[in-house]
């Protein structure tokens, strides 16, 4: 079985298929070690490790390099987040996804916001108009790649973030989406509705609120990531650390 045929199965197993979120080649191995079926770029900490804001700051040829040593060092499947595509024409998404396609990446996360000043969710019918011209590139040429797109409204705080998800989720899947992810959905009864909407896998992310696994099992949730939070807990601790060094003029604290 080929990568990509792993990563479409593990969206549809009874248990969901927990992501690792990396931000360089070292954690991608650190989670392939710890058990992890797969991994993916969290594109804030992905972006803060280079010293970048998050939103498409990163330079696109340093995502692209980073993905192709990821993809030398590990043997698990490897997603990607694109975040808005990296461009706002579909032909320009389309170039960037076949690149991370042809460096061996079997996933893709696409969004329907725009990153500036802040984030803008993108008009429903203009999002699917370019979605749908991603999937059938991705189908007329074959390529094994999963697209899972992201909805913002949760993410947004939108009062109406649910039926404005359900809606989303309608067009999406219509538009040719393999899953849809929805970060920053916490409750149950939400989750639940999301799930029911479709017959695509559906996506949550780490959040303070968010039922445990089993829980989300049971709601019928296939994937979960964590999102760029075990990079700032490593980051956080890393800090705590080096300012005890200090404090305590010795290395005591590294043993």
């Amino acid at each position: 079985m080929s990568a990509f045929e792993t990563f479409s199965q593990l969206h549809q197993n009874a248990t969901p298929l927990l992501l690792g979120n990396i931000w360089n080649v070292h954690s991608a191995r650190v989670f392939e070690a710890s058990g992890y079926q797969a991994i993916g770029t969290s594109s804030m900490a992905l972006a803060q490790s280079f010293g970048y804001e998050d939103g498409e700051q990163l330079p696109f040829d340093i995502l692209l390099q980073l993905a192709k040593r990821v993809t030398e060092t590990v043997r698990i499947p490897f997603s990607v987040d694109i975040e808005g595509g990296y461009n706002r024409s579909a032909a320009g998404i389309i170039d960037h996804i076949q690149q991370l396609h042809d460096a061996g990446v079997v996933g893709i996360n696409l969004e329907d916001t725009v990153a500036g000043s802040s984030r803008v969710l993108q008009e429903v019918s203009a999002f699917q108009k370019t979605l749908s011209a991603v999937a059938d590139h991705i189908s007329r040429n074959n390529l094994h790649i999963f697209l899972n797109i992201r909805t913002d409204g949760f993410l947004l705080g939108m009062l109406t973030a649910l039926s404005e998800t359900l809606t989303r989720i309608k067009h999406y899947e219509s538009a040719g989406a393999d899953g849809i992810f929805v970060p920053c959905i916490t409750r149950p009864d939400d989750i639940r509705e999301v799930v029911k909407a479709t017959t695509l896998p559906i996506n949550v992310m780490c959040m303070p609120q968010l039922p445990d696994f089993e829980a989300l099992a049971s709601l019928g949730v296939k994937r979960i990531s964590m999102g760029s939070f075990l990079f700032d807990k490593v980051y956080g601790h890393a800090g705590t650390l080096a300012k005890t060094i200090t404090t305590e003029e010795n290395f005591s604290a590294l043993f």
